[in-house]
């Protein structure tokens, strides 16, 4: 497989890791948005929300629980935007489910 999360994730590529566990790792991103701007990255492969199966969900779901936890350690106490693009309208980049969590300042009122 050509992916470069799965890469990132087997240490084949290095990336700046924020916490890592079981599930999921969380690096900054190389490119970004905001003066914080994380990529929340599930261990398992698969290309977007949609295609996850159940167990995936669930498994997902506990990656956005663990992250309440982090929020204080990753800078985020004053709020942040979680953003995960599904496609080529909306610019998914890489096929691999991954969640944008963008904060650290205020940010636009706008989405887009």
């Amino acid at each position: 497989m050509d992916c470069i999360f799965c890469k990132i994730i087997k240490g084949e590529i290095p990336a700046q890791k924020a916490y890592e566990d079981e599930n999921m790792i969380i690096i900054h991103d190389i490119s970004p948005q905001a003066k914080l701007h994380y990529l929340l990255i599930p261990k398992e492969h698969y290309a977007n929300i949609i295609e996850m199966t159940e167990e995936q969900a669930v498994t997902l779901g506990k990656c956005l629980k663990k992250l309440s936890t982090l929020v204080d350690e990753l800078g985020l106490s004053g709020g942040f935007r979680l953003v995960s693009n599904k496609g080529a309208h909306a610019c998914q980049s890489v096929e691999h489910l991954h969640i944008h969590i963008i904060g650290g300042e205020q940010l636009s009122g706008k989405m887009a």
